[in-house]
């Protein structure tokens, strides 16, 4: 696993993120940007083992929560992280060992990264989801566990802050969130979820971030190689490519701090006589795809056919490059490869599942697991 995350390490880190992120997180580039004028100025960002963490270890949850549509538009302060955390530590009276990450997704992986680093604290290589959610009472570390969202404090790019000290349940606790968020201009700061090293090691989706490196330097040595970057992409997650093709629509809305919308693909149409092959996957090419979306993609459909659903991963990328396509960036005329992938056992027990299936976002489907596995595996372990 990663020891430490320096300015070589951002590259990767972003490509990899960006994909687990299955389209949010908040936009790679700029979260590695910001990464790396922060290390310029404080040196390297340690990441501990989550099982080499102090049992009564306080950690906290670090991220930024928000529409990603608004992310491009309104660049951070730079210091949110570090602010919110310090309010936080002064609401409780006691100071955090260690910052763990939300999400692994997009920018939202680089934020404990760069919120530890200006607290002068480790960040934790595990987060709760091991893909990226829209709602913050969707995490691991809260299904089972007596962690609680509450409190929480929020910060914004201006001198605006708040305390949250309770909330009835993580669910209120998300609702109140996200009208905070929405009143700071759909993009906070936030810290939350305090938990101890005990709780973490038992409820996290370890090792997500030197997942995310593994897979962007997967990624890019493909690129070099001038391989078929989206298969490679799609056999370190355990998946497969799913389709390919070019966007031919996109229906994105901000509303109430998500990216709402869905997005259409149309496959590549078949070469023709004599021989009937397909541009590139035969398997995978021909016909309509159609993604719906809250933030990250959450359902696709082949020609009206449920295929995918969360919690499982639906991830788009370019179709060359395999470069990650996040929501905000969905353009008409894009050629994309989309790939499907297993989500971490955690996602998939029955409380998970009430929090985060398909039903959870209003879908009548059964969710009907992909094979197989890595997310949250360690390193090596096969």
């Amino acid at each position: 696993m990663l020891r430490q995350v320096t300015l070589d390490d951002i590259r990767p880190i972003a490509i990899g993120a960006g994909i687990l992120g299955t389209g949010g997180g908040g936009n790679p580039y700029l979260g590695g940007l910001h990464l790396a004028s922060v290390i310029r100025e404080k040196g390297p960002q340690t990441l501990v083992d989550p099982f080499a963490l102090a049992d009564k270890a306080l950690v906290c949850v670090v991220g930024s929560i928000g529409a990603p549509t608004v992310s491009i538009e309104k660049l951070p302060e730079g210091t949110e992280m570090s602010r919110a955390l310090r309010l936080l530590e002064e609401h409780i009276d006691r100071r955090f060992d260690a910052v763990a990450i939300a999400e692994i997704g997009g920018a939202n992986s680089m934020q404990p990264l760069i919120g530890g680093l200006q607290a002068g604290i480790p960040t934790v290589d595990s987060d709760s989801m091991g893909r990226a959610f829209p709602e913050i009472q969707m995490s691991s570390y809260l299904f089972g566990s007596s962690a609680t969202v509450a409190p929480y404090a929020m910060v914004d790019a201006a001198d605006n802050a708040a305390i949250v000290p309770s909330a009835a349940s993580d669910v209120w606790g998300e609702r109140i969130a996200r009208n905070i968020a929405v009143s700071m201009g759909a993009r906070a700061g936030l810290v939350a979820c305090m938990m101890s090293g005990a709780q973490l090691k038992a409820s996290g989706v370890h090792y997500t971030m030197s997942l995310a490196h593994h897979l962007g330097m997967r990624a890019i040595e493909a690129q070099q190689q001038k391989s078929d970057v989206p298969q490679v992409v799609a056999d370190v997650l355990d998946g497969r490519v799913l389709f390919r093709g070019k966007i031919l629509d996109v229906n994105r809305r901000t509303t109430k701090g998500f990216a709402r919308g869905w997005v259409r693909i149309d496959g590549f149409t078949p070469l023709g006589p004599p021989t009937g092959q397909c541009l590139r996957d035969p398997e995978a090419s021909g016909g309509r795809l159609d993604i719906e979306f809250q933030n990250e993609l959450l359902i696709a459909r082949i020609n009206g056919e449920v295929v995918v659903t969360t919690p499982d991963l639906i991830c788009i990328v370019t179709e060359e490059e395999g470069e990650p396509v996040t929501t905000e960036v969905l353009r008409y005329g894009t050629r994309v490869a989309v790939i499907a992938a297993p989500a971490p056992a955690q996602l998939k027990s029955e409380i998970a599942l009430e929090v985060v299936g398909p039903r959870a976002f209003g879908y009548d489907v059964e969710f009907s697991p992909l094979p197989g596995g890595v997310i949250g595996r360690r390193p090596g372990s096969g």
